[in-house]
């Protein structure tokens, strides 16, 4: 029902049972917020967005007030206006004065409200925040001077990803967040997804930088400096940098990584193939066995986690198959090593991804070898995007190169993987065409291409239907449990922590808006319609690789080095 309100003395339409802010930025008036978030419940807790409202005495929050037709609103009165100069400026009088070297600078809500609201003294003075800097975990800084109390990383911690590692913590001015019994973040129940560093509107979450330490690798002579990165790495550095129609910008990529002193640049969508191939056999196993339990992806760092700390009954389900990354990495200290005829410690292996939760992966127990890691560092795609810059390197004036073999070829298969469902598409994808001789039409999997935190389909394949479930962000996993229970028994599960997949990667750039991670994903599907080699069996890398180069050597031709192990967590709480 659509009726007329008063808005600075024009009239608009509303719709009844909207909130004032929506019905105000659906007119095009822009109300400031700080605590707000898309599509979660309003608490109006940080009182930015208030409005004035003739009849009240009070200013109200406009994003928790619904709309009433008899309304007459201002919405930047100098009341107004003054109260939301107040709010900052108390936000500001205990905040650091350290703009210049945080994490989120000119790139921080708080200073651009400032800027905004044209604040330039300083006319509140008080105690600043004791510095507190929690470097435990090995993929999130938390600065707690910079927390502006917002909550929003606890509201996506919570009802999100339901991780619930984060909480307010004591009350008054002693208030401020933190993990379980105010620990440090090694000791909680964080899964490093990063999804709270994307909502983080300061600097007070934040990605851990290995670019000091990939610097000082760069500068050794007598060590060989290999870079992988993820297909979804390419597209996020060029939106990074501001590079548009960027659809084949990996080539200007592996340029641009030479440049900076890389002497191997590979695709880490060669080990993507490889984890999707021998997950496809234990699947296949699975059928044959008549297994009734489902096999469930683990390519998602942040989910096996999650799963080995929450429900360690499902341990036995989870592929144990390595990630693209971990696959990847242990190729280059193996395969590679051996063809540059160097030892694995003489390699420094670098990987950039835009999940936040592989620099957890990379120090796991099961991801090294005689003593040596499989991945040496892990950079996300913003700190790569800042190594770009810090050398120098002109990226809009770069030739196109290639990736160095044997590790320089995928098929659009290991793309799809970037999205949710797209790793459990894939293997099915290669099922069908080793069961069938042929491959699948891709409308068959039109479901698992829904939005939705949980969606399934079955796929008939050979004398077999084959039933696969997709968790987009582990708040479906409540709707997994309730449709096992009723009696739908699944083959394949694929469970992703960031809502959309790894298109929505802690470590990718900031997003303001839904619309934009559905344009991340188009270009995956895309990209998937578009690309000649669709399954990783026809591709000529993995084809080599799996024909030759393995068998070449013995020492990891069995393929158990593309296998690890997981194990019950205990964390506090």
């Amino acid at each position: 029902m659509l009726f007329t309100i008063q808005v600075n003395n024009k009239k608009i339409k509303a719709e009844k049972g909207e909130t004032i802010l929506s019905a105000l930025n659906r007119n095009g008036i822009i109300i400031p917020t700080l605590c707000r978030m898309k599509e979660f419940t309003p608490t109006g807790a940080c009182r930015m967005c208030v409005v004035e409202v003739e009849g009240r005495e009070r200013l109200v929050t406009a994003c928790s007030q619904p709309v009433e037709e008899w309304m007459k609103i201002r919405t930047h009165s100098p009341r107004v206006i003054t109260a939301r100069k107040t709010i900052v400026e108390l936000l500001l009088s205990n905040h650091p004065d350290d703009c210049l070297y945080c994490d989120r600078n000119l790139n921080c809500e708080l200073q651009r409200l400032s800027e905004e609201l044209n604040i330039r003294e300083r006319r509140i003075k008080g105690k600043k925040i004791k510095q507190r800097l929690d470097q435990s975990s090995p993929a999130i800084v938390r600065e707690l001077a910079k927390c502006i109390l917002c909550g929003r990383c606890i509201r996506v911690c919570e009802e999100l990803v339901t991780a619930t590692s984060l909480d307010f913590i004591n009350r008054g001015r002693q208030t401020h967040v933190g993990a379980a019994m105010d620990k440090d973040f090694n000791f909680s129940s964080c899964i490093h997804c990063g999804q709270c560093v994307l909502v983080c509107p300061t600097g007070a979450l934040h990605e851990k930088h290995n670019i000091t330490e990939v610097q000082e690798y760069l500068n050794k002579p007598d060590i060989i400096k290999a870079i992988q990165y993820s297909p979804a790495v390419a597209s996020g550095i060029a939106e990074e940098l501001g590079i548009k129609n960027s659809r084949d910008f990996d080539k200007n990529l592996n340029a641009i990584l030479r440049k900076i002193g890389f002497d191997k640049v590979y695709t880490t969508g060669t080990g993507t193939d490889v984890c999707i191939s021998e997950m496809t056999d234990q699947l296949s196993k699975n059928i044959r066995d008549k297994s009734d339990k489902p096999l469930i992806v683990t390519a998602c760092p942040a989910w096996v986690k999650y799963a080995e700390q929450f429900v360690p009954s499902l341990i036995p389900q989870l592929s144990t198959v390595k990630s693209p990354q971990q696959i990847t990495g242990i190729l280059i200290k193996t395969l590679v090593a051996d063809q540059l005829g160097v030892k694995p410690e003489q390699i420094f292996s670098v990987s950039v991804t835009p999940c936040m939760a592989m620099k957890y992966e990379a120090r796991r127990d099961g991801m090294m070898r005689k003593g040596i890691s499989d991945v040496d560092s892990v950079m996300t795609v913003r700190e790569l995007a800042r190594l770009i810059r810090l050398n120098g390197i002109d990226f809009t004036n770069t030739e196109k190169e290639p990736a160095d073999e044997p590790l320089s070829g995928r098929s659009s298969s290991a793309v799809l993987a970037e999205v949710s469902g797209g790793m459990g598409e894939s293997v099915i994808r290669l099922l069908f065409y080793k069961i069938n001789g042929k491959e699948a039409d891709r409308q068959l999997f039109k479901k698992l291409h829904l939005s939705g935190t949980f969606r399934d389909c079955s796929i008939q394949i050979g004398e077999n239907e084959i039933r696969v479930a997709v968790v987009d962000g582990l708040s479906g996993l409540e709707k997994l449990r309730t449709s096992q229970a009723a009696g739908t028994k699944y083959d394949l599960v694929e469970v992703m922590v960031c809502q959309g997949g790894c298109v929505h990667g802690g470590g990718l750039p900031f997003i303001n808006s839904k619309d934009e991670l559905k344009a991340r994903a188009k270009l995956v599907y895309q990209a998937d319609e578009t690309e000649a080699i669709v399954l990783p069996c026809k591709s000529p890398a993995l084809i080599n690789l799996y024909e030759k180069l393995l068998k070449e050597n013995t020492e990891i031709s069995d393929k158990n080095i593309f296998y690890t192990h997981f194990e019950k967590r205990n964390v506090l709480l």
